[in-house]
């Protein structure tokens, strides 16, 4: 029933949608005020440098990009592969091409920027002979979780439970089918973290899973720039960080992975997702945790 009332809504027009879109934002920023402390914080902390209004400016541009993302991940409910493609572009592909024809796999690091939601398109513009998938955390709501699993699977990527990650990427590796797979990894981690980056002008705690399932797998490893060129527009530039990742020295992949992250932020800061709790586990909470172990767990992967 939530999937078919959801269906008969994505089949408006994208411009009633963005109209469904500004009241969105509208309410979310000046009505019920959702995160603005959180936001606020966060813009503020990151960016010490830039001005009372240029916060002000930039947090009204992502109330109203999260607008956007509401209604357009509504629409991938019903959006035609043409119109897909149309609005969800990939440059550089053939850097997953060459790798998934030499029956390699591909790990591609991506954050919650821009729609991240519509990347899962990407086996649109790929070979037919890989599988691509994305790794998600299951959401304690299970009829949502089944919709956004619905969803993110109709151009033919799979969802693999972050829980089950490894398992089904060394099946697949077993099976000769190179897999392309897709991984958020900006995420706040919990408190078993094995790394600290200056990330943002904040000491953030990382995930490292990433980076040693690309190693194990001995992948292909890009990351995915993403730019908007106008409203309901996108372009994913793929940008290679190693592709012999076995040979890289400790935490390198990690580290780039957050430096071109930062960057593309830096471009356009609106397209991030500044109302999550990034910095809510520091490194004072996690040396308090772990005590004497604190140390020998920042020393190694």
């Amino acid at each position: 029933m939530l999937y078919r009332v959801l269906y008969l809504l994505s089949l408006l027009p994208f411009w009633i949608l963005y109209i469904f879109s500004d009241m969105v934002s509208f309410l979310a920023y000046h009505v019920v005020k959702y995160r603005r402390r959180v936001v606020h914080e966060n813009l503020v902390n990151s960016f010490p440098d830039k001005s009372a209004k240029e916060i002000h400016e930039i947090e009204k541009k992502f109330y109203r990009f999260l607008g956007d993302y509401f209604v357009e991940t509504l629409k991938m409910t019903s959006i035609s592969e043409k119109n897909m493609r149309k609005r969800m572009r990939f440059e550089n592909v053939e850097l997953i091409d060459q790798a998934t024809e030499q029956g390699r796999a591909c790990t591609v690091y991506l954050g919650h920027f821009g729609n991240w939601e519509w990347i899962s398109s990407l086996p649109l513009w790929g070979s037919p002979r890989a599988q691509f998938a994305q790794i998600y955390h299951p959401l304690e709501n299970k009829p949502f979780n089944d919709f956004m699993c619905r969803i993110r699977a109709r151009f033919g990527a799979a969802n693999i439970p972050m829980a089950e990650s490894m398992h089904q990427l060394i099946r697949w590796k077993k099976e000769g089918i190179p897999s392309v797979t897709g991984f958020i990894a900006d995420q706040a981690p919990g408190l078993n973290i094995h790394l600290f980056l200056d990330f943002l002008n904040h000491d953030t705690g990382v995930y490292t899973g990433p980076e040693r399932i690309a190693k194990f797998m001995d992948s292909r490893v890009l990351y995915g720039h993403v730019s908007r060129p106008r409203r309901g527009y996108y372009v994913v530039k793929f940008i290679q960080l190693s592709d012999t990742p076995k040979k890289e020295e400790i935490f390198k992949l990690s580290t780039q992975y957050f430096n071109l992250l930062e960057c593309n932020i830096q471009e356009s800061p609106y397209l991030w997702l500044w109302s999550h709790r990034r910095w809510k586990r520091g490194r004072e909470l996690f040396m308090q945790y772990h005590g004497d172990k604190a140390a020998d767990m920042l020393s190694h992967l």
